[in-house]
């Protein structure tokens, strides 16, 4: 028995529960959602008609976390960031077409885990980086979107400075928002985006607003310490999951 995007009834409650626990986690920490459902979905399916989707979904989530989150947004930050992304971002995936998917998923995740036990083991910025590494910072985004993996960097770079709780998540969430605006047209363009992702998105949307609003309360009560650690932790579990996916899938 076959159902919606030609999933069967297992397949389809498996991911319901997926997207839902990645959009606690979304509204919780500000990133992760896309990482987390796409790893999941190449469990049992192929993960590609998802990744549109994926983008728009995204968007939609930072718009419904916008009343609660724009006033805490580094601005300054954020435009630069998405200068350095935006600039790189054609060259980078010049370079995943030569270099592999996989193998640029593997390098990213890999770079990730090793700042991030780094990280856990005390190793932080002493003071907030400028404009220079804020340009640096989204050059390194820019390129590991070409993975799909452009939020990772900009969240252990941001983890590592001794950035408020609130402003963290808020200026992640301002930023990928504009990032995946960005990509859209691209995504049309090859044909990724279709009318497939609008119904899989609507079919998504009740359980992300579920998650979301779960998510959002349980980050308005939390300690910074917790929100630092849960989100330390986050960075590891998914960069581990993005070696997993490229030497096994």
């Amino acid at each position: 028995m076959t159902t919606l995007a030609g999933l069967e009834l297992w397949q389809l409650v498996y991911l319901a529960l997926c997207i839902l626990l990645a959009a606690w986690v979304r509204g919780y920490s500000g990133f992760g959602f896309s990482a987390l459902v796409i790893t999941s979905a190449a469990l049992v399916t192929d993960p590609v008609p998802f990744v549109a989707t994926l983008v728009i979904c995204e968007i939609v989530l930072s718009f419904g976390q916008a009343r609660g989150v724009i006033a805490q947004v580094d601005w300054r930050r954020t435009w630069t960031m998405l200068v350095g992304a935006t600039v790189v971002m054609p060259a980078s995936f010049v370079l995943i077409a030569r270099m592999g998917e996989d193998v640029a998923r593997m390098a990213i995740s890999a770079m990730v885990l090793v700042i991030c036990v780094a990280m856990a083991r005390g190793v932080q910025f002493g003071r907030e980086i400028g404009l220079g590494g804020n340009l640096i910072a989204g050059m390194f985004s820019g390129i590991a979107n070409g993975a799909a993996s452009g939020g990772l960097p900009i969240a252990v770079y941001l983890a590592a400075q001794p950035v408020a709780a609130s402003v963290f998540r808020a200026t992640l969430i301002a930023y990928l928002t504009l990032l995946c605006l960005i990509a859209l047209p691209s995504l049309w363009w090859t044909g990724l985006l279709s009318v497939d992702s609008l119904v899989i998105l609507a079919a998504m949307l009740p359980l992300m607003a579920l998650g979301l609003w779960v998510g959002g309360r349980r980050f308005a009560s939390a300690n910074p310490q917790d929100f630092k650690k849960f989100t330390l932790i986050l960075l590891i579990t998914l960069a581990g999951l993005g070696l997993l996916r490229s030497l096994l899938w």
